[in-house]
Parts: structure tokens; sequence; C-alpha cells
């Protein structure tokens, strides 16, 4: 089945709470990508906890990766290499998919390629596009990590902007756990946004100084929380809605303002959004507006391949390969792995 021509990658997600593996064709067609999620696990601590996630990791992993080789009708023989996150994440969480990884490519003496999570979510864009290409600008925004980066090439990145503080994500899980409705924050911000008025609320806006396109969202998580303990001390009724949909305005309205000024800046008429968050409606509806506005084109992934997922782990190591970059069987989990220049 294995065409030398085509280059098959069996990889491996296990950053977080999802168990995922994936068997990908050239970086782009994806012949598998199976998850394992563990939300309703966590939701009724308000938030991942990373030794049940790690044991999670490890009941499930084996099992994954099977169904994924199964789903693709493949075995470990037929793929040329085999992918994992290494970093950043939950480190116990890291350490049973790069372990798993590891074993297989000893093995099967197959090219290990260790992947930095925020290139696999740039490179999910490849995926259901396969006209979309670099150079272009990557708003990628999840639980961890807000970031705006110029995608000069397959693999070649330039940071041109990060958060100083909260991610977009964790302010929103940190002001859903305030108002009340649980974990995952995100999606069911997203969900009350849309029956509440976004202008109801004036929550700030951090632009930082003029130019900056690095992001702060630790002041609007504050002001919210004010508002919410003003507001009972007061003995006013508090409208969730009108609450969230105020504060997801004051944070897309920023993260699409900057995106569009940073693609303005570098010259660059294509935009992708990537990350958990870039599945945020508003977030999507405010930068397609923007977008079309100013002649910009958007990209995004669908929302499977938003969240955690192997399939884009697979795509962004295929670059990687093709390149004839692989690692030893000494890569380690890197919990804090930085997202650096690579140009």
């Amino acid at each position: 089945m294995n065409d030398k021509k085509d280059i098959f990658i069996l990889a491996i997600e296990t950053s977080c709470d999802e168990t995922a593996a994936a068997v990908v064709k050239n970086g782009r067609i994806v012949l598998s990508n199976v998850v394992s999620s563990q939300i309703d696990l966590h939701k009724k601590y308000g938030g991942v906890v990373p030794e049940i996630a790690s044991r999670k990791h490890v009941e499930k992993i084996n099992p994954v990766i099977y169904e994924a080789l199964v789903q693709a009708e493949m075995t470990l023989e037929d793929v040329d290499a085999v992918a994992v996150t290494y970093g950043p994440g939950l480190v116990g969480a890291l350490l049973v998919g790069v372990a798993a990884a590891k074993a297989i490519a000893f093995a099967t003496k197959k090219p290990l390629i260790g992947v930095h999570h925020i290139e696999g979510h740039i490179a999910a864009n490849y995926i259901e596009n396969h006209d979309f290409k670099p150079p272009f600008i990557s708003l990628i925004v999840s639980g961890g990590h807000t970031h705006l980066v110029y995608v000069k090439d397959y693999g070649a990145y330039e940071i041109l902007g990060k958060t100083r503080d909260d991610a977009a994500g964790e302010a929103y899980d940190k002001v859903a756990r305030a108002i009340g409705i649980g974990y995952p924050g995100g999606p069911k911000i997203d969900e009350l946004g849309l029956e509440g008025d976004p202008d109801s609320i004036e929550f700030p806006r951090a632009y930082l100084e003029e130019g900056s396109f690095d992001f702060s969202f630790s002041g609007l998580k504050s002001a919210v929380l004010n508002y919410l303990n003003r507001s009972k001390m007061m003995g006013e009724s508090i409208n969730i809605n009108n609450v969230a949909a105020s504060f997801q305005q004051a944070v897309i309205e920023v993260l699409v303002t900057k995106t569009i000024a940073c693609a303005k800046k570098m010259g660059v008429n294509k935009i992708a959004l990537a990350g958990g968050v870039s599945a945020n409606r508003g977030l999507r509806q405010l930068m397609k507006k923007e977008c079309e506005k100013e002649g910009v084109f958007l990209q995004y992934p669908s929302i499977s391949l938003c969240t955690d997922n192997a399939a884009m782990i697979g795509s962004a190591a295929y670059f990687e390969y093709i390149k004839g970059i692989t690692h030893d069987l000494d890569l380690n989990a890197v919990a804090n792995l930085k997202l650096k220049n690579k140009l």
C-alpha cells in the first residue's frame, strides 16, 4: 500500500485531555483521525485535573492508535514516520504520547518527529483547503496560548505578538467559572452570548501601546469579576447572557483588530485562525466581516480540527519530514515549550 511517492505519518497527540491518533497522507489528506475526549471526566472539577488526564491517556493510548490504523486500513509497517506532540502541555499527559511514539519508532525502526503543539494548530489549516499555503498571518487562540504569527513558509515562523498574561481561552474559563456556568468555558460563553446584548456592559479593551501586536486579557477578566462582585453587593440582578456577550465582544474586538493590522503591516492578504478558541462563532463572524471589508482571504478549520486532534500533528510533521527534520529516541516532553522564530 505504501507508494513511496506518498508519505504516510502516524501522529499522536496527548497534550491535555484528548487522547488522539491519526494517519495523514502527504500532510493534507486525513485517512483517520481518532479522538477520545475526557471533558465529562473533568467537568465536575471545573477544569482539567492533570493526574486524572495522565491516567486516562495511559488507558486509552493503545486502543486509540490501533483504531486510527484500522480506520486508515494500514499497519505500523505501512507508515513512513511516527509523529508526536512533545510540548507545550501537561507534562504527565505529554509523556504518555511521547513514550508511545518512541516505542513504536524504536520497534519499527521508523523516524520519530516531535511536533510543537501550536505548529500543529497552524497546520490544521492545510488539511481541508489543499490550495491554502504560506505566506499568511495566523491568529492562534486557545486555553493556553494567544499568538500572532507570520507564517513565511511551511515550518517557518516569525512571532509578531503574544499574550502578556492570561491567554484568551484562559480568560473565558475564568469568567465562565465566575458566572457559574462551569467548564469548558469557551463554548458555553459563546452559546450564552447569542442570547445577550454585547453592548450592554462596557468592559475594557486592552490594545496596549501603539503598534503592539501583543495581547492582555487579565485586566478584562478582573473587570468582569469586579462587575459581578459590585452587582451582588448592590443587590442588583445579573443578566449572565449580557455579561457573556459583553465579555466576548471585548475579547474578539481586540483579537480581530490586531490581526487585521498585523496582516496590513506585513503586506499579507491571507489570515488563518487556529486553536480551540478559533471555533468561537463570534470570533469567526467578526473576523469574516472585517476580512471581507479589507479584501483579505480568511481560512479556518472545521470545529473538529480546531480542538486538539492528531491530524494537525501529522500535517505539521509532514512538512518537517520532507525537510529531513527528525528526532532521536531521547526526545522528551517539555511542558512549557516555547514557540520560537523559525525562519
